[in-house]
């Protein structure tokens, strides 16, 4: 795979009520994405960026632009990550 930016993937965070559920409950995240990006290019960009291991990743297009819901793996807390970039 080609050296990637991950701040080009990865563009903030999407935060709702919802979100904040899943961060808690299922250890997941939601991002606004670059629109042409691939899973695969999401994983690496954000275990890049933050420094865990994801775990899935799933895709959601909507028409105000491309989502991903991140899973991380159990070592890892995405609340923890939340109260790193400032989500709490």
């Amino acid at each position: 795979m080609p050296d990637i930016i991950p701040h080009k993937v990865l563009f903030h965070p999407y935060v709702t009520e919802k979100t904040m559920f899943q961060m808690e409950d299922d250890n997941k995240l939601e991002f606004v994405v670059k629109r042409d990006a691939t899973k695969a290019e999401i994983k690496s960009a954000f275990e890049e960026l933050f420094e865990v291991k994801v775990e899935s990743v799933n895709i959601k297009n909507t028409r105000h632009g491309k989502r991903a819901v991140i899973k991380l793996t159990d070592d890892y807390s995405a609340e923890d990550v939340g109260m790193r970039i400032g989500i709490f």
